[in-house]
């Protein structure tokens, strides 16, 4: 027997060992699908890539890959959807695009694809895949036709206008006229490199893609980077990837030009495609005059992000761990400053700086008090002409003062232009994507002058580093926008008015300077810092080296859009800035590092959260608080306690959930989209603080879903909180150390004695914190004669443990409803989700497993099923719908195929995509519910187990599948499972 040739192709395993890494597995997905669809077998092809795609979901190159093998496969809708993806992430803008006209017009989205060929022309040119694509997008479109630049050798390309209709060009308003043209094409004189404005018109209207942009199309785009060894980077012409762009040299000694090597680079280094070639470059040290800047041009005297580079900085100066200077000779609290200029520097994004400069004159127009405050706005040369007309009018009304430069100049320039007639003003420099709530400004000024050494203020935010909330190391995004910036403001007021903890360096999203120390250490340094970034932390530690400290408010808070500013340049430009940083003032990580392993800041963030905590229940209108004890893992438990959690709310009772953390627990907000930030409270030392937030937010009751992870401190817990519990069990954590009550020989232990379960954990080990059965089950005991409920999810459970604990009595309440009605009337949906293709009907049968397969959930029997089907020669492959504990060897059989992780709401299409005859359950352990189950009960599957646990109990209970018994020979299983899936057909 053959079965499906995609599957049945071997997959090489790694010598290194038995487990193969996720890296290694997407390689191998990928490479085999590539060989699929080279030999035409799209569909197969398909398959692999969506597992690809499921176990790197991340990886860019690999959803480029994904379309590709989509449209081969016909799927032109998901197809685009997978390039979509990796553009909106602002990568692969050319190989995107043409990928996406293609997907598109396989799809029948003509508008869509329109709108693609409109930005490929305009920004790449010509390119001869597009022609066809293009004329069929021209006809139902109804558009008289198309062009397109080859900005290579300034030819233009046309196609779908009449025969023999040659289009009209003007080149900056002169109309001009073609002296060569062969065709559907003609060449255009040099000028057009210099055109400002270039159009292409048949009968008086515009061709799709008749307004090319030149700059775009000349455009050479790279970085330059220094390092130890000199300077290097890489440039490509993105219009043209297959051009060599020509670089130069600017330093004393005049104009070079490099020398440039093609290398193959990932996506993520350039915005061709997924994996590109770029021309690299490398200049060292001693070939370099060391005087004054070195730039990094293109042809057209453009500089390559990074460049111009400092190469003679100025004298270094340790800032750690050497003691500031003390010269600023302030003993006595300053003079407050007179006035107070907000400056905000502007360039793009329209939409998030006019949202800044409203929330900036509306808390500043309800002051009643304090300095004389102006809103200095600098226009950096904005493109928009749209927003540099709302700057006019708010300047022409008074509402802010304006200045403009002429050419964009970076923002420590644009700073600058603010500072340089600031004498004797208090400054805040504002990023143009944030967002500020009333009190701002004044808890600002109050923290800066409550100190005499204070040179500059910064406030909490969502995104700003060290000064980030709830937690520095993973700035989040602000869901509700200014909303939540006015909440949370209003809390940090409440919660840490008044306070001020040091802290290294301020940060430039939001910074107040006071006027005496911007006196003292003068303005910002663009000759050294470009562009922008780290700007900030060099006036900073002039000014710590100087006697100024630096000081955090977290009685303000303040939102940050964060990382919009210079896009795609951003990364390198940090590393640049970062080097000449760390060059001037050797010690400035070692400074932050030490900061952030003190940081003075947890004391003030955990104040505000508790605040927030409390005010968004009396927001949320509840009634009270449960508390759903979990082991903070995945899985069956996890899924539960979601479950209780949205019960809850619907009772309007808040669902606060607790999980285990190496020294106490973290407390997170159990609702689904709930504002409300995690916790961490340390256990005992912070106990009464945990016990007290709970009673602050109204706690009834505490459901026991696990224990796992937090040892006697969940327990600890209960008693110091004196409120009711319920236990519920989800599995035998409470009896067998192991948890699954699988034995030595890797099959259910028939719950032996206890001698042979100490046997059992000497030789295997334990899952749980305590080692011996016996005095797990004794305490267990104590813990269910104290509960007020203890509740399992079938009558197996119940009857298994009350050989342990006769004296309890246990409360049954099924997980979900087995009743027929809802569970089969989802077998007639239909496939919604595109990305999820039909496998290929091989004439096998086909079995499903569900799930995360590990040893307890039958790995072994799945895997000796699969060698034997193909040592036999059976009729039979297996699919994995999930993932396993080693993927490898089941791919190896080349009789099972494995999706990869999946998605909650995509399991029951997936597994229906999977064409399957019968669904499996192999565990070998006596599963106390089994959601997976219902997953292929949901796919319209009948499925087989052994006999055992509940899923035993529900298959016999509902008649949807067959129970076989348990440790039969999986030559018997085969056997069985071709039989019952002829039957069933």
């Amino acid at each position: 027997m053959t079965g499906w040739h995609g599957w049945r192709q071997t997959i090489p395993r790694p010598e290194s060992g038995p487990s193969v890494a996720p890296g290694a597995d997407v390689a191998a997905a990928v490479g085999h699908a590539r060989l699929l669809a080279g030999q035409g077998r799209h569909a197969q092809a398909l398959a692999w890539m969506e597992r690809a795609a499921r176990l790197a979901p991340d990886d860019r190159a690999v959803l480029y890959a994904l379309a590709a093998v989509r449209l081969g496969a016909g799927d032109g809708t998901g197809a685009a959807e997978a390039v979509e993806t990796v553009m909106a992430a602002g990568q692969g803008f050319r190989a995107g695009l043409r990928l996406l006209v293609l997907a598109c017009c396989a799809a029948g989205a003509w508008a869509r694809a329109a709108v693609a060929l409109e930005r490929f022309f305009t920004r790449y040119g010509f390119d001869p895949a597009l022609s066809v694509p293009a004329d069929l997008t021209c006809q139902h479109m109804g558009r008289s036709g198309w062009c397109a630049l080859d900005g290579g050798r300034g030819v233009l390309h046309w196609g779908g206008l009449p025969q023999g209709c040659v289009p009209v060009v003007w080149l900056d308003g002169s109309r001009f006229g073609p002296r060569r043209m062969a065709g559907s094409s003609m060449s255009l004189p040099p000028r057009w490199r210099q055109a400002r404005e270039i159009g292409i018109l048949h009968d008086g209207m515009p061709l799709l893609g008749g307004s090319p942009d030149p700059v775009a199309l000349c455009q050479v785009a790279g970085v330059a980077l220094p390092d130890g060894q000199g300077i290097a980077g890489w440039a490509i012409m993105p219009a043209r990837p297959e051009g060599r762009p020509a670089l130069y040299l600017m330093d004393a000694h005049g104009r070079r030009r490099l020398k440039l090597t093609r290398r193959i680079v990932p996506m993520a280094a350039a915005s061709a495609g997924p994996s590109t070639s770029v021309w690299a470059f490398r200049v060292g040290w001693a070939d370099i005059a060391p005087q004054g800047r070195v730039r990094i041009v293109t042809g057209q005297g453009r500089d390559l992000t990074g460049s111009p580079l400092p190469v003679r900085l100025p004298r270094a100066r340790r800032v750690f761990p050497a003691m500031r200077a003390r010269g600023n000779g302030l003993l006595h609290p300053p003079g407050r400053a007179a006035r107070c200029r907000v400056v905000v520097a502007v360039h793009a994004d329209r939409e998030r700086t006019l949202a800044c400069l409203d929330s900036v004159l509306a808390t500043l127009a309800r002051r009643v008090e304090g300095p004389v405050v102006e809103i200095m706005v600098v226009d950096d040369a904005s493109p928009d002409p749209v927003m540099a007309a709302v700057l006019d009018d708010l300047a022409t009304h008074g509402r802010i003062v304006l200045r403009r430069h002429e050419t964009n100049r970076g923002y420590p320039a644009a700073v600058n232009t603010a500072l340089s007639d600031a004498a004797g003003m208090d400054v805040v420099l504002l990023n143009s994507d944030t967002l500020v709530a009333d009190g701002w400004l004044d808890e600002m000024l109050r923290a800066a002058y409550a100190r005499a050494d204070a040179g500059t203020v910064s406030p909490l935010s969502n995104d700003a580093t060290i000064l980030t909330w709830p937690d520095p190391e993973r700035p989040s995004p602000l869901a509700g926008g200014m909303e939540d910036v006015r909440h949370l403001m209003a809390a940090a007021l409440t919660a840490n008015g008044g306070q001020g903890p040091e802290i290294p360096t301020g940060h430039g999203f939001c910074m107040l300077i006071r006027h005496d120390c911007l006196h003292h250490t003068g303005l910002f340094r663009p000759e050294l810092y470009g562009r922008g970034y780290g700007e900030e932390n060099d006036f900073c530690m002039r000014a710590r080296l100087a006697g100024w400290r630096h000081y955090a408010a977290p009685g303000v808070f303040v939102g940050h859009a964060g990382g919009a500013s210079f896009g795609l340049s951003r990364p390198a430009l940090q590393q640049r800035n970062h080097w000449v940083l760390n060059r001037l003032f050797p010690g400035y990580d070692r400074l932050v590092q030490d900061h952030i392993a003190a940081d003075p800041l947890a004391a003030a963030r955990q104040r505000l959260s508790l605040l927030v905590w409390h005010r968004a229940v009396l927001r949320a209108g509840l009634r009270g608080t449960v508390l759903l004890v979990s082991h903070g893992r995945a899985g069956g438990v996890a899924q539960v306690v979601a479950d209780r959690a949205r019960m809850w709310l619907t009772e309007g009772v808040l669902p606060v959930v607790v999980e285990p953390f190496p020294d106490g627990f973290v407390i997170r907000d159990g609702r689904h989209e709930g504002s409300c930030p995690p916790l961490h409270f340390v256990w005992p030392a912070q106990g009464a603080a945990l016990v007290a937030l709970l009673r602050a937010l109204g706690l009834e009751h505490v459901e026991i879903h696990h224990h796992m992870g937090h040892g006697d401190r969940a327990r600890e817990l209960c008693q110091r909180l004196a409120v009711p519990y319920d236990r519920y069990v989800h599995d035998y954590a409470g009896i067998c150390p192991r948890v699954t009550l699988v034995g030595r020989e890797g099959r259910y232990c028939g719950e032996p004695d206890i001698t042979e379960c100490r046997r059992c954990v000497r030789a295997l080990g334990t899952r749980v914190e305590e080692t011996d059965a016996d005095r797990l089950r004794r305490k267990t005991g104590r813990d269910l004669s104290r509960a007020r409920r203890v509740v399992v999810p079938c009558a197996d459970v119940a009857r298994r443990l009350a050989r342990y604990f006769p004296d309890i009595r246990f409360g049954t309440e099924p997980l979900e409803d087995d009743h027929p009605d809802q569970t089969l009337r989802q077998f007639a949906q239909p496939l919604h989700d595109h990305s999820l293709t039909l496998m290929p009907d091989t004439g096998l049968c086909r079995v499903v497993v569900v799930g995360a397969i590990g040893p307890d959930k039958g790995y072994a029997v799945l895997l000796a099923a699969a060698r034997d089907a193909r040592m036999r020669d059976l009729p039979l492959e297996f699919v994995v719908v999930g993932h396993t504990s080693d993927d490898a060897p089941l791919l190896e059989t080349g009789r099972v195929f494995i999706t990869g992780p999946y998605e909650p709401g995509q399991a029951v299409a997936l597994i229906r995509s999977c064409g399957g005859q019968v669904g499996l359950v192999p565990s070998i352990c006596p599963e106390t519910w089994c959601f997976t189950l219902t997953l292929l009960w949901r796919a319209g599957l009948r499925s087989v187990a052994f006999d055992l646990g509940a899923v035993a109990a529900r298959i016999r209970a509902t008649g949807r599948g067959i129970c076989v018994p348990h440790g039969l020979p999986v030559h018997q299983l085969n056997t069985f499972l071709l039989s019952y899936a002829s039957a069933r057909s």
